[in-house]
């Protein structure tokens, strides 16, 4: 079994209450020591992987963000799903040309830019071409941005959400959608649901299996809790 086969089956069967939790790692050494904890998989977050060469999130070079995910994939043996943002304006034959070089088995999209949503219909069409060109290679995330745009109507998310998994999307990401609106997602939308979970405080990743979620990434949260321990650490070590 493939990589990209053995990720797509971690998604499978997944009872309420027991979601595929992948840890988002920034750079080859966080993403051994996710490794070493025994998670199955990882998936790595634009904004984390941003932060560790010095970027704002998004602003990332799409050469840097691949050169970066490449290096995440030679450092542990599971599979590993990249954020690469909106596709860096790439073709979705280069997009994929370009994530299988690294390595990845799977990729993170999002359907908006600049805090905009972009036209669904149109977006369902890039990502249908993205698949076609992946086929099976690839594990795709399809974002959908409704919440994180201010659209807090669940039946928005729900009607993209419909139009992704139309296309080919593997699983979808209602970004910032609160947990309580979790279950109406959950009996709206076809297939797994990736949802964003909190790293202080909120629901824990059970909670949010039980309340509907497939899986459970973590964003650049990781990231920047790290960060926060450094500075402490790094306190300790004046005069």
């Amino acid at each position: 079994m493939s990589k990209a086969d053995l990720f797509r089956a971690l998604h499978r069967h997944r009872a309420p209450g027991d979601p595929l939790v992948l840890p988002g790692p920034w750079d080859a050494a966080s993403a051994r020591v996710f490794a070493e904890a025994g998670f199955p998989a990882l998936a790595t977050p634009s904004a984390g992987v941003a932060a560790s060469l010095g970027y704002e999130d998004g602003q990332t070079p799409a050469d840097e963000m691949f050169a970066a995910v490449a290096r995440i994939v030679r450092a542990v043996d599971v599979p590993v799903s990249a954020d690469v943002e909106g596709g860096y304006g790439l073709a979705p034959k280069e997009l994929v040309e370009r994530l299988l070089e690294t390595g990845a088995v799977g990729c993170n999209l999002e359907d908006s830019e600049g805090g905009v949503l972009k036209d669904p219909r149109a977006h369902a069409d890039w990502l249908a071409e993205v698949r076609s060109a992946a086929a099976d290679r690839l594990f795709v995330n399809a974002r959908v941005d409704t919440f994180a745009c201010g659209v807090d109507d669940p039946d928005r998310a729900i009607e993209r959400a419909a139009l992704y998994v139309a296309a080919g999307a593997d699983c979808v990401y209602p970004i910032g959608a609160p947990p309580e609106v979790l279950p109406l997602l959950r009996a709206g939308i076809q297939g797994p649901i990736n949802v964003g979970a909190p790293t202080d405080g909120g629901p824990s990743p059970a909670e949010l299996g039980a309340r509907g979620a497939t899986r459970i990434t973590f964003g650049p949260g990781l990231q920047r809790r790290a960060t926060r321990a450094l500075r402490e650490i790094v306190a300790g070590l004046r005069p």
